[in-house]
């Protein structure tokens, strides 16, 4: 399976949040905690999940911040 990986920074302290919501939506992702004390993590997920992801980070913006560190078009 080819997946999408990008690469987001969000404030460190909304990791847990950001996992306990990608969890909530069961198997759209995987997160992986690359850099806890920056608050970098990997977003891994199918093609076909692409939208979905998107539409979760647009929502959780309005809550944290949200960076992308690699593109996400």
């Amino acid at each position: 399976m080819n997946a999408i990986t990008i690469l987001i920074q969000i404030p460190p302290r909304e990791i847990a949040f950001l996992t306990f919501v990608l969890e909530s939506y069961e198997g759209v992702a995987t997160m992986r905690t690359v850099d806890p004390k920056k608050g970098i993590v990997e977003l891994m997920f199918p093609p076909h999940q692409k939208e979905e992801i998107r539409e979760i980070l647009r929502s959780l913006g309005d809550e944290l911040s949200i960076n992308y560190l690699t593109p996400f078009s």
